[in-house]
Parts: structure tokens; sequence; C-alpha cells
């Protein structure tokens, strides 16, 4: 038996993290707690969940690597695809529909599991067969199926209702379960949170392994295989959070460099600045750290005035971060914390900060926003619920994921950066508002810089915030660590 059959628990052996599968139950207790709060459901309702499918590369036989789908993972933490699961509001019992395999599938995959082996290892109350569904609702007389519809604020894109064959003989609401999943997603349980200082704790050694092992001559995507094997050797993660940006010299500037057009291939430099932004995920839950640092280990004077000003717009948020707490004026402290060391730095001047943010000169250099909600995804759900604060349509600040009203519970990311994009500081430099604050001479010798983001995930607790991530973060710090070279 694996490690990830073990009854009861999500675990990858050695000294990896053991996840009781209570932790899904308490969060289907959670949901029913929130749903039952909104109008009478009729009797002998269901909620209904469509877990991740099993999907092939393009036309050939070359099966993705499965990754769960969120909603479905945070309910009931199933590790394969093509499930189903249910849960009978008013019985408060939960019901897994596994799929039916073929004979073929033990030849090739390995041995057909009996539903009593799901019953134990995942700690619901029945599991049927998929293809029974049809007939297991209409014996439990159903008179509601809940199923999963809404729109994801940061992709755009609409969660998938539960759908299978028959499901047009039964009453479907589609529009309820979502905004009550989406807020209990939000607050992070006592269970969650240790999975989620885990996953930080792997991610930020391995993030400082990759600052022992980085040199001039060696090429991004090295640092990225680093990264990527330690977290797994060591930490038993699979898979990343998101693309690995490892960028070095001027691709510091491209926020999501990475891509399969940008694949972290440059060679890297005496003299560059890296931007290393990498997170492992350990049973689908996240994280997203940023380190920079130079690859040779030593700051020069121009690197350190970029370095510091972000990170005291990083220390001056933490210091502050509290329940209460609106993040958009976050992210407006981080702008100017920054603004301050670019003037100290002589690359901006002729101004105050507070005439400098009336032209919105931050967003120059920071371009994006301040954080998000995190959880089971990188940029987690709920950054922008109904009761949350409206995005701001100003530059800048309206890239911000969330607008949320901090609270005890939520985990989201503390990330500010300076960058020195040519397009914007062209635009800037013809912008006769932001350019007379612009110190061209001092600017040019910061073109080819890149950029500098640092990113800490941050918890919000009952009178403050836990900094879940921990690498080194002074010039002082990052220096002596990177002396010892491996």
């Amino acid at each position: 038996m694996t490690t990830q059959s073990a009854s009861g628990y999500y675990w990858q052996g050695n000294d990896t993290l053991k996840i009781p599968y209570t932790m899904h139950k308490e969060n289907r207790d959670r949901l029913l707690q929130d749903f039952n709060k909104g109008p009478e459901v009729p009797q002998n309702s269901f909620i209904l969940l469509e877990g991740g499918k099993s999907e092939t590369r393009y036309d050939t036989d070359a099966d993705r690597l499965f990754r769960q789908e969120s909603f479905f993972q945070w309910t009931f933490g199933v590790n394969e695809p093509d499930f189903y699961g249910a849960i009978d509001i008013h019985a408060k019992k939960s019901i897994l529909f596994v799929p039916r395999l073929p004979a073929e599938y033990a030849v090739w995959l390995g041995a057909i599991l009996p539903p009593s082996f799901f019953l134990e290892k995942y700690g619901v109350d029945e599991v049927k067969y998929a293809d029974e569904m049809e007939e297991y609702f209409k014996g439990k007389n159903t008179g509601m199926l809940y199923t999963l519809h809404g729109l994801n604020t940061d992709s755009g894109n609409f969660a998938k209702a539960a759908e299978f064959k028959g499901i047009e003989a039964f009453k479907v609401d589609n529009e309820r379960l979502f905004p009550s999943i989406v807020r209990c997603r939000v607050y992070k349980s006592a269970k969650e949170i240790e999975v989620l200082r885990y996953v930080n704790k792997i991610s930020s050694e391995a993030h400082k392994h990759v600052m022992r092992v980085v040199r001039p001559g060696m090429f991004e995507y090295q640092a990225e295989s680093a990264f990527m094997h330690y977290s797994y050797h060591k930490g038993g993660c699979r898979n990343m959070s998101y693309t690995c940006i490892c960028a070095s010299g001027n691709n510091g500037s491209v926020l999501h460099y990475g891509h399969s057009a940008a694949p972290n291939d440059k060679g890297m430099v005496d003299g560059d600045m890296c931007l290393f932004d990498m997170g492992a995920e350990y049973h689908c839950y996240v994280s997203d750290i940023t380190c920079s640092f130079p690859v040779n280990g030593k700051f020069t004077e121009d690197q350190k005035i970029i370095y510091n000003a972000v990170l005291n717009a990083q220390r001056g948020v933490e210091a502050v971060l509290k329940p209460g707490i609106k993040y958009q004026d976050m992210h407006r402290l981080a702008e100017r914390y920054i603004l301050q060391g670019l003037i100290a730095g002589g690359i901006l001047h002729n101004g105050s900060v507070e005439e400098m943010e009336q032209v919105y000169l931050g967003a120059v250099f920071m371009p994006h926003g301040l954080g998000h909600l995190m959880g089971l995804d990188t940029h987690d759900v709920g950054g922008y619920a109904p009761e949350s604060i409206s995005r701001s349509t100003a530059p800048g600040i309206k890239k911000l994921r969330t607008a949320r009203v901090m609270e005890e519970g939520i985990v989201l990311t503390v990330e500010p950066g300076c960058y020195f994009i040519d397009h914007l500081l062209d635009a800037a430099l013809n912008h006769p508002d932001q350019s007379k604050f612009i110190n061209a001479s001092v600017l040019s010798r910061f073109r080819n810089f890149g950029g500098v983001r640092l990113e800490d995930d941050v918890l919000i607790t009952k009178d403050g915030c836990e900094v879940l991530t921990q690498v080194p973060r002074t010039v002082d710090e990052i220096e002596i660590w990177m002396q010892h070279r491996d």
C-alpha cells in the first residue's frame, strides 16, 4: 500500500506532513453551516460537485499529470480523477461516486480498488459508482441538486457545474452554492493553516537551497530545476503552484516571465539580479514566494537602493497588517515606501511622495497589485466577493487581486516590487505630469536592471499577522547565506 493510500491520511512518507482527511470533513461541516444560513432547503436535497477529469495531451494517449479541481479538493480531498461528491444537506452525510473502471485498467495502471477502500480512505458515509448516480438520487426522492457555477474574478472563467447522465430528471439550482463555498474557502481552518505552514516551510527551504546553488554561468532553468527537485525530494511536493519564474538581469522586468515563449533560458551573468518567484504545493495547497538577490551573492550600491526600497515596503505593510485593515490601503502604503526609496536613490526628484501619488507615478514602477488570497490556488477565490470592496480603476491598484478588509484566518501574499520596464518608463518620460519627477540621467543607469520583487505568504491572526515564509531577507542576511555556496 502506498503512503497516499494509508487509511484516513494524505502522506508522502518520511518527514512529510501527514494530513488527516478529517480536514475535509470539517470543511464540509463549515460549508453546510454557511449554506443553511440561506433560505430553507427542500427536503432530500444535495450539494453535488464534480471532480477533475483525467485528460490526455491533445489527440495522443499520453496522460497529463492529474491535479484535482480545487473546489472538489477542498470539499473531499480526493486524489483520483473522475469522481463526483455529494452532501446530503439534511442528513449531513457525504457520498462519493467513483468511476467504474474497465478490467484492462488492472493490467496497465494497477489494482482496481473496491468502493469500500475509498469509504475507509476518505472517511465519507457512502461510496457508489458514478454510473449509479441517477438511480441513487431517484431513490432518495431528491428535492434539489445544488451545483457549482460562478465567476472566478482572477481568470474570468466560470466554475463548471456538475453534469451526469440523467441529471435533467432533477431540479437543479446552480446559483446558491458558489458564493457559500467561496466564503468558506476564504477563511482557513486550523488544519488548513498547518498545511500552508508546511508547504511554506518546504518552499522557503527550497529557495534557500537555490540561493546557494546559483552562480554566474548557470542558466535560469537550472535554478528552476534545483527548486523543483528539492521540493519533491525533501518535501513530497510533486506539483508546483504555478510556472516557475526564474528571471535574471533585465528579464526581472517581465512580471510573469518563465512561460513557454520565455522559458527561463537565459544564461546568468556576473552582476545580474535574480528574481525567482517559485512555490510548491502539497495536497493541492499552495505557496507563492519570491526572492531577489544578486547571482554572485554580493549587492552593488545600485542594487541595494532598489532592494531596500522594496524590503521597506514589505516590512512596512507586514508591521501594520491586522484585522480591520483594508488591503487597498496596504497597496498604497507599499507604493509610498517604494517612491521614498526611489527619491532617496536620486531616481525621482523635484517633488514629494504625495505629489507623485497624485499622478500615479508609483504604478510606473509597481504596475501589479500588492498581493492576492491564497489557499488551494495561487490566486485563490474570494478576492472580489459581493460583500468586499469593489475593484479600483486607478493605475496600479486596479491590478490588486483582493480589496477585502482583513479578517482573522485569511491567508494572502505581500509582494511589493520595483521594476524598470521600458514600455512604462518611456510612457512616463513622455507624460508631462510624470516626467517632471524623473531624473532621466540617473534612471538611465537602471534601464537594464530588471526588477526586485519580495513575496511572503502571510496569515492574518487575531491581532496582527504571521509571516509563513522564512527566507533571508535583508542585504546582510542574503550575503552571509550565499557565502556558503554548495
